[in-house]
């Protein structure tokens, strides 16, 4: 009696079907430009050359980038002081006693 395999799954003709499709498409998304605008972006007003007017690839105000910033800076400062770099303003400073150098005027030289 010959053996018939998984009766329940799907069939080789179907496996390598679905095999070869998948790699049509992945070479397909290979080949398609990276500076193309997405179709989710363009349905939000995005063009070549334009950036989509709301989601995640939009352009942030100016208004947004200064808060993004300031949270930034807040978020190194609290990893600075969880590593122990943080700025000691109590502490003496080391190497504070540095001579300094009188600039001479050229035109005394001469």
């Amino acid at each position: 009696m010959p053996s018939g395999g998984n009766l329940n799954g799907p069939s080789k003709n179907r496996l390598a079907a679905r095999r070869s499709k998948g790699k049509a498409d992945r070479r397909k998304r290979a080949l398609t430009p990276k500076d193309k605008v997405a179709k989710a972006d363009t349905t939000r007003g995005a063009r070549p050359g334009l950036r989509a007017t709301s989601g995640p690839s939009a352009k942030l105000s100016s208004k947004k980038q200064k808060k993004l910033e300031k949270k930034m800076g807040y978020a190194l400062k609290r990893q600075m002081e969880a590593d122990g770099e943080a700025v000691m303003q109590d502490a003496p400073s080391v190497g504070g006693d540095e001579e300094k150098v009188d600039e001479v005027i050229m035109e005394e030289i001469q």
